[in-house]
């Protein structure tokens, strides 16, 4: 006879056991030889070696999975233990390497695209990763799953979030209110991202407790950012020395993803984006990955894609015209044959 105790400190209870201990009888069921008792965070196990051994497999990949998302429907459950009787469950739950984080009433946020799930394994094996691609290919909602998914699994104590405060090609003028009313606009796009995976009660108090920290990019300055997640959003709005002061504020223990869309540039005229630099001269650095993402990965209204295709086929019908003319002007005049 062996005995082993398993504890279930790292996940939520609720969520290992069920309600009413449904999925805790599941266990029950597919172990019938033994001897399994529940007491607050732990799990107590007894029976023949082979079987206690076969138990502790299961509940670690069950707990392993509970740690990453936070969340396991019953039929998944059942999947881990190897119950056979169970029927396939929903389709975010077959491939669980894809699934980046569990939201609010088990809403699955996942990779959806080749390069989205690029991103995420980009993550794993590397401290600074650019997204780059055009409106609505999810890099910045995909980078935010990634950070979120690090603040639940502890990997990092807290979540910075930064972008330029660059008005979108419109003069906004004077914005009433203390100075979180006047930034919220530029950053509202982080706030509707975090809503989709964290309940508001939880962000709340990740907030007010500065876990999650949203601010413009000017405010990193001096800053040094370790034991976190950070994300540049909109980098392509960032100059040369204010991409250089981002990259040079990460601490040693920390990650971070810089999105971009060279395509919206928002900055005045006589300025070229730093992300343009940056992604050029940082490319082949160990530890850095480069992400290109395009009109295949996009995941907004299906028209999204076709306007993008527009706009890139008149882009290169500019370039060509402008091609031309250059090359028109500096050809030589024809000499004429003198008499």
């Amino acid at each position: 006879m062996t005995e082993a105790i398993i504890n279930l400190e790292t996940v939520n209870p609720i969520e290992f056991f069920g309600i009413n201990n449904s999925k805790f009888e599941i266990l029950k069921r597919r172990f019938p030889l033994l001897k399994l008792l529940s007491r607050g965070t732990q799990i107590k196990l007894s029976g023949q070696p082979d079987e206690v051994n076969a138990a502790q497999a299961k509940i670690g990949q069950v707990i392993q999975f509970l740690e990453r998302n936070g969340h396991m429907s019953e039929n998944y459950f059942s999947k881990i233990l190897g119950d056979e009787e169970s029927e396939g469950g929903p389709a975010e739950e077959v491939v669980a390497n894809d699934i980046l984080v569990f939201g609010p009433n088990g809403k699955v946020v996942r990779a959806k695209t080749a390069n989205q799930k690029a991103m995420a394994a980009a993550c794993e094996k590397n401290d600074i990763i650019f997204a780059i691609g055009p409106a609505g290919t999810g890099k910045t909602y995909t980078a935010v799953a990634l950070a979120v998914r690090a603040l639940k699994n502890k990997a990092v104590r807290k979540i910075i979030l930064t972008r330029p405060a660059v008005e979108a090609g419109e003069n906004l003028g004077f914005l009433p209110g203390d100075l979180k009313e006047k930034i919220d606009p530029y950053l509202r796009p982080l706030y509707d991202a975090l809503d989709d995976m964290i309940p508001s009660d939880k962000l709340n108090y990740y907030m007010t407790n500065r876990i999650i920290e949203i601010a413009p990019l000017a405010y990193m300055r001096g800053r040094t950012l370790d034991n976190a997640f950070i994300i540049l959003d909109e980098a392509q709005n960032t100059t040369d020395l204010q991409i250089k002061m981002f990259l040079t504020r990460i601490g040693p223990s920390a990650k971070a993803v810089i999105t971009g869309d060279m395509t919206q540039v928002d900055l005045p005229k006589n300025q070229k984006s730093g992300l343009i630099k940056a992604s050029r001269i940082l490319r082949n650095i160990d530890g850095i990955a480069y992400i290109q993402l395009d009109e295949a990965d996009v995941v907004r209204h299906r028209l999204v894609k076709a306007i993008i295709r527009a706009y890139d086929k008149d882009q290169e019908r500019e370039d060509e015209a402008e091609e031309k003319r250059k090359n028109h002007k500096f050809e030589p005049t024809p000499q004429q044959d003198k008499p």
